[in-house]
């Protein structure tokens, strides 16, 4: 049996609005194992921006429990999930996040600075990184100078750069042309298929989601199908 990278139980968030509380999980339960390739999907305010930034570490959960790839994630204060972000979830975003300052190179080699990589193994992990996206000839170039596909690809060489437990993609074709999309969705079922890498993807885009082993749909806060 694969190991189980992702182990959510019972699982809400309620953001309070004013005098109102909006349920955004209402009590979601799933396990993700190593290696899967998954779809999150649902419409417009069904949980998955939530689910994401549950799933990414980027928030926590009102109430129920969340072991990522071993570790209780749950209810840990802001420094240990920034912690915990750098080193187990590699994020693949709509708008690329890349900084504007910084060459392809330097933007690949954040993770890593963060976590007090040698400059040395900083830079060849970083190299092999945009080489393993096909951007190898471009590693000079700052992001301006890159088109939308180029950018792209630069924001996955830094997602998978620090061997992350999970790579996590937000509509990660969504500011692309059709070409520059498939492009994008080859690469993540390659670090997948070849690679081994978990790989969540948030999506409306039912030409994604068909290209996964599995598909998770929300609708108001909880899982009203997953096709596992």
């Amino acid at each position: 049996m694969a190991e189980i990278v992702i182990d959510i139980k019972d699982m809400t968030k309620i953001y309070q609005m004013g005098d109102v509380e909006v349920k955004a999980l209402a009590g979601v339960t799933f396990q993700v194992e190593q290696g899967e390739l998954l779809a999150i999907m649902g419409p417009s305010g069904s949980g998955k921006s939530t689910m994401m930034n549950m799933l990414g570490c980027l928030d926590v959960p009102t109430s129920g429990d969340y072991l990522l790839d071993g570790e209780r994630v749950s209810r840990l204060s802001d420094n240990k999930l920034a912690d915990i972000r750098n080193r187990k979830v590699g994020f693949v975003f709509q708008r690329f996040m890349l900084l504007s300052n910084l060459t392809a190179l330097g933007n690949v080699e954040l993770p890593l600075r963060y976590a007090g990589v040698p400059a040395r193994e900083r830079h060849q992990r970083a190299e092999a990184a945009l080489q393993a996206v096909g951007l190898g000839d471009r590693m000079k170039h700052r992001s301006n100078e890159l088109s939308g596909g180029q950018q792209q690809r630069v924001a996955m060489a830094r997602a998978i750069v620090n061997n992350p437990a999970i790579v996590m993609a937000d509509e990660p074709t969504g500011n692309l042309d059709s070409k520059s999309g498939k492009e994008i969705m080859d690469l993540l079922l390659k670090m997948n298929r070849e690679d081994g890498a978990t790989v969540i993807i948030v999506t409306h885009d039912p030409t994604i989601s068909a290209q996964c082993d599995r598909v998770i749909h929300l609708m108001d806060g909880l899982i009203e199908e997953d096709s596992r």
